[in-house]
């Protein structure tokens, strides 16, 4: 059971996928401009302000209902994207990622589960996608919805750096292994430490999204300083260096005030 004000993972499907993919540019901007306590009408706010350009105001809203589900559902984490001002384009990119998977069970699946066992195979094309789609929820979703779905993982998992990219097109596309730097592992392994999700701190679909797992995982895990795990048997005892992420953010991030200019 959840415990009470605890974070979780979203498990309930939903198709806010089809109309906002990674969106990492779109997510840096929010970040760098949303105000959890300002009581002002938000959609308006980013509108006026904005925060995404020059687009319209259903699109506003249609972005701030996804930036909710992923960034505001863990706020403990939004306040420290909100002052990670000098963050590297590949661990940004990571984060999304990451913060996608955790209120998107269908990408969380896709990416945490299915790419993963085609490993072997090697690449992925977006027919065997839509089947699979179809395979998540059987009826729910027309031909056409599946397709756009297939279209939508395939593009986000390619922003990603999880496949590789050629976003529009049904052929087949390489799988990648993305770099993780320290400081994006790190960042998962302490949002995830207050976050209720299924699986372990070690086995679970964002990490094997990136293919840490096992060994691969217990070798990063020796150097990161920051987490150490060691595995005595079927036990793990992990050492956490820091409390919890805002800690640890604290201090080895270089944390600008919340609302600061951008680095």
């Amino acid at each position: 059971m959840t415990p009470p004000h605890q974070p979780a993972e979203a498990t309930a499907l939903h198709t806010r996928l089809l109309k906002c993919a990674l969106a990492v540019d779109e997510s840096r901007a929010y970040w760098r401009e949303v105000d959890p306590t300002d009581p002002r009408p938000r959609a308006h706010v980013a509108f006026d302000g904005l925060w995404f350009g020059p687009k319209r105001l259903d699109r506003v809203e249609v972005l701030l209902a996804n930036m909710r589900g992923r960034f505001d559902a863990f706020p403990e984490a939004l306040s420290v994207l909100r002052r990670w001002r000098t963050m590297p384009t590949d661990t940004r990119r990571l984060v999304c990622h990451w913060h996608l998977q955790l209120a998107d069970p269908l990408y969380r699946r896709f990416t945490g589960a299915w790419l993963p066992a085609r490993r072997a195979l090697g690449n992925v094309s977006r027919d065997p996608v839509v089947a699979w789609v179809d395979a998540q929820a059987p009826g729910r979703w027309t031909t056409t919805t599946r397709v756009q779905f297939a279209s939508k993982l395939l593009g986000a998992a390619a922003a990603a750096g999880l496949i590789e990219g050629g976003q529009g097109t049904a052929g087949p596309r390489a799988l990648l292994a993305p770099r993780v730097p320290d400081e994006a592992l790190a960042y998962l392994l302490h949002a995830l430490r207050g976050v209720h999700f299924a699986g372990t701190l070690v086995d679970n679909p964002y990490l094997e999204s990136v293919g840490l797992v096992g060994p691969a995982l217990d070798d990063r895990l020796r150097t990161l300083g920051a987490v150490t795990l060691r595995r005595l048997g079927d036990s793990l005892d992990v050492h956490w260096a820091y409390p919890d992420l805002a800690a640890w953010a604290a201090a080895t991030l270089d944390l600008a005030a919340a609302g600061g200019p951008t680095a």
